[in-house]
């Protein structure tokens, strides 16, 4: 476990994903996953409104979540090749622990949906940090599946989306750093003058 800031920092700084399919045994203990859950619980959560869930889909589960990605498929069944029913079959059994993470949402006078939103975005995020710290890697998948109506009615009670399909493991083979943007390309110090000559500009 990370005892530092320094630790803490460099997990941060290196962490990365690693595709489900390359995740191979041991993946968390019950009680290693009930930590990283833990942790994805601990988000900013505006009006404490608890906007996520947690379903832990157990390795005896998988086949019932295959067929589930089947009956939810927007083809239809006659429609379907092989090559559909085995990325279906690969996307249900890859990694050797799965969490799906339902994003809750509702009306609320002060709390916008999209907060609410954010919030499980950030437990999902939280969830791979965590992950990590415990000497597992992670990864965060939608796909199609986390848009058929017949998935999410599955993991989301009432209203709302699937964050994200959480998939825990120990890697395969060693992870390789993917390209990041330079900081330049991405970080701005705002300027309120630079507002005002977009304005006149546009009034221009």
């Amino acid at each position: 476990m990370l005892n530092d800031t320094s630790s803490v920092l460099r997990l941060l700084e290196t962490r990365r994903s690693c595709k489900p399919r390359d995740m191979i045994e041991p993946g968390p203990s019950a009680a290693e996953l009930e930590r990283i859950i833990a942790a994805g619980m601990r988000v900013p959560d505006h009006g404490k409104l608890a906007p996520w869930l947690f379903h832990i889909v157990d390795r005896d589960q998988r086949d019932g979540f295959a067929r589930l990605m089947r009956d939810g498929a927007f083809k239809r069944p006659d429609d379907m090749t092989s090559f559909d029913h085995d990325a279906i079959e690969q996307f249900a059994h890859q990694a050797p622990a799965l969490v799906v993470v339902a994003s809750l949402t509702q009306r609320h006078e002060k709390i916008p949906i999209w907060e609410q939103q954010l919030s499980s975005g950030a437990a999902c995020m939280q969830m791979l940090n965590a992950a990590t710290a415990l000497g597992y890697v992670g990864c965060w998948l939608t796909g199609w599946s986390a848009y058929s109506h017949k998935v999410i009615k599955a993991f989301v009670p009432e209203t709302g989306m699937i964050a994200g399909f959480m998939f825990f493991g120990t890697p395969s083979k060693e992870l390789r750093e993917r390209p990041r943007p330079e900081p330049e390309q991405v970080i701005r110090h705002w300027r309120y003058e630079d507002v005002l000559e977009r304005q006149a500009q546009m009034k221009g």
